[in-house]
């Protein structure tokens, strides 16, 4: 491959995140004005495939804040940063043996399974808790509506993300 190919390769890399950044971040521009609610970042960024943890999401938003924070984040502020994101691999979400992994430490009796309950002990007392609207959010995905267990394999694999 020459050098004129892979940076032609690059371009269109970078073209292809600039347009997902673009689309995710155009989902939020209620007003069609180039700026967001920046309560909406989060959700953007997570849209992308990009999960921080939220010492690194207030790190995010400190670099593309305005000097005086009007509430806004503007694209041309959020596009250079996210593209960089991407193209570091910031903030992948961990591989699903990981998860697993993980699940199993808190499932210590082997079941296969958590109740929704020790599920929300777990996230919301230990290591960065999880706030309410987050737990809300994550069991309406994991928790099984009939017996209110997480059977957490299935879960892992919703967790993870296809890579690009």
């Amino acid at each position: 491959m020459g050098d004129a190919e892979q940076k032609e390769n690059a371009d269109s890399l970078i073209a292809d995140i600039q347009k997902r950044i673009t689309d995710a971040f155009e989902i939020f521009d209620n007003e069609s004005n180039q700026t967001v609610d920046v309560r909406e970042i989060s959700t953007i960024i997570r849209s992308l495939g990009c999960v921080p943890s939220e010492a690194e999401l207030q790190d995010i938003l400190a670099e593309i804040e305005e000097e005086e924070p009007t509430g806004y984040i503007r694209f041309e502020k959020f596009l250079p940063m996210m593209t960089k994101t991407l193209m570091e691999r910031k903030y992948k979400p961990q591989p699903e043996d990981m998860i697993l992994k993980a699940f199993h430490v808190l499932d210590q009796e082997g079941k296969g399974f958590l109740l929704a309950e020790e599920l929300t002990k777990y996230m919301m007392e230990e290591g960065e808790p999880f706030t309410q609207e987050e737990m809300d959010e994550m069991l309406s995905a994991a928790v099984d509506p009939d017996k209110g267990t997480v059977l957490y394999k299935d879960y892992a694999s919703q967790m993870t993300i296809d890579e690009l």
